[in-house]
């Protein structure tokens, strides 16, 4: 009787074995609650909204709370608060992600602990602090408060991606070798796929970080929805700093909705 051997190994295959091994299996739509349960915060924001028409359309205003408060004010500030937090987490993931994978390689190991100070100092300043200094430095307007940004929100970034391939079973990696996977196959196929959740979250947490910091571009001339908020302040006028307040935080709501739905649609299968 001829014995059974099983055939040769692909690097497909070992990848799908780590991800198998890797924990318990979610469901098909991608996480406890599925996908009902993503309905529930924009139908919230979407309330927020219409109270917000709502109210603007029912109280009497002066001349510089309508002038604040028209639509197309309004629509200006919000793209720009938009553009600050957009083009701020696009240089947040292109840096700290493969600054992440890099420092979690032998190599560059011994480099942890003073990338890691770095970007907990861009955190751990006050916000504000940071952002007059660069004025100060640099110059006022958009691209200063874009990099005061990314300096402040890079360490969520960059720490859930060493997380995440930390936490990688090492049995996994060294099984993925012993198959005659090269590093980078087995950092593409096993590490990368095992890690996503948790890049994934960093990159959320940082969005949302990134659109309540964006309100103090207002103070070095980055617009935003901050400009209602400090206009409220400076003049007294708590229609606008409610406003500028409840803005920023429908914002908020509706950036994290976005971040919890691209986890749901990147995280990989089996996961």
């Amino acid at each position: 009787m001829t014995a059974l051997t099983p055939g040769p190994r692909t690097e497909q295959s070992a990848a799908e074995d780590a991800r198998d091994e890797s924990g318990p299996r979610r469901d098909a739509t991608g996480g406890r609650g599925g996908w009902r349960a993503l309905l529930v915060q924009p139908a919230l924001v979407a309330l927020g909204v219409l109270a917000f028409v709502l109210w603007r359309s029912t109280v009497t205003l002066s001349d510089t709370e309508a002038r604040q408060l028209g639509a197309a004010t309004l629509w200006d500030s919000t793209l720009r608060h938009l553009a600050l937090t957009v083009v701020a987490a696009a240089i947040v993931l292109a840096v700290a992600i493969p600054l992440g994978i890099a420092l979690t390689r032998p190599a560059l190991r011994r480099l942890t602990p003073a990338v890691i100070g770095i970007a907990n100092v861009g955190q751990a300043a006050p916000a504000i602090g940071l952002f007059v200094l660069l004025a100060i430095w640099l110059d006022f307007g958009f691209w200063t408060t874009v990099l005061a940004l990314v300096l402040y929100s890079a360490l969520p970034v960059l720490r859930n991606t060493m997380v995440g391939l930390q936490g990688v079973d090492a049995r996994l990696v060294e099984a993925g070798r012993g198959m005659g996977m090269s590093g980078f196959a087995v950092l593409r196929r096993v590490e990368l796929p095992l890690a996503v959740p948790v890049i994934l979250a960093g990159a959320r947490t940082a969005l949302v970080l990134l659109v309540g910091t964006a309100t103090l571009a207002t103070f070095i001339g980055g617009g935003g929805l901050g400009v209602l908020i400090n206009t409220g302040i400076t003049l007294s006028l708590n229609s606008l700093l409610i406003s500028g307040a409840a803005l920023v935080a429908l914002l908020a709501l509706a950036i994290d909705w976005l971040g919890r739905v691209v986890e749901h649609v990147a995280r990989p299968k089996g996961l």
